[in-house]
């Protein structure tokens, strides 16, 4: 299941689209996953430095 974005945290930096081994991550104003080319591999969780990345 790809990770959901808390849109009130997202501070749209692109560190996790950056780490996206599919580049399934989009950033315009806040990250945008896209849940059919995840892995949900849980790098962008790691790496998002607002926490704004979950399960």
């Amino acid at each position: 299941m790809a990770p959901k974005v808390i849109a009130e945290e997202c501070v749209g930096c692109g560190a996790c689209a950056d780490v996206c081994p599919e580049n399934a991550i989009t950033v315009d104003d806040i990250a945008i996953v896209d849940a059919d080319a995840c892995v949900d591999c849980g790098a962008c969780i790691d790496e998002c430095p607002a926490s704004a990345m979950v399960e």
